[in-house]
């Protein structure tokens, strides 16, 4: 996955996506449990994902769909940039163009007044 991309709690110094979903499992030993209850009373952020996480009931499931979810955001984000990149080459395109014509017709005008004068 490209690195642009990555893992959002990684970045802010919170817990891992999995660390969150080990938690909601039951899947933490106590000291990692208390590191991550720790992190809740202070990180508004987490404390609503964990709770977002809380309330899926087929929770063995949600790696899969967060992997999902990741791939359609950098899908739709590839979509956009070669969207984005193609339009940059018509406007590149296009200015060359105008570019020519406008070469062609300061030659036009000194051929044409060089042999009038």
């Amino acid at each position: 996955m490209n690195e642009h991309f990555n893992d959002i709690f990684v970045t802010t110094g919170c817990p891992t996506q999995q660390q969150l979903l080990d938690y909601v499992q039951g899947k933490l030993s106590a000291e990692e449990q208390h590191e991550v209850e720790m992190h809740l009373t202070d990180c508004a952020f987490c404390s609503e994902a964990l709770e977002g996480l809380a309330t899926i009931k087929d929770k063995e499931k949600i790696p899969g769909w967060i992997r999902e979810m990741k791939w359609e955001v950098l899908r739709k984000l590839r979509k956009r940039y070669r969207s984005r990149r193609k339009t940059e080459n018509y406007i590149s395109l296009a200015v060359i163009i105008l570019s020519i014509l406008f070469l062609l017709l300061a030659m036009f005008w000194a051929y044409h007044f060089a042999i009038r004068h």
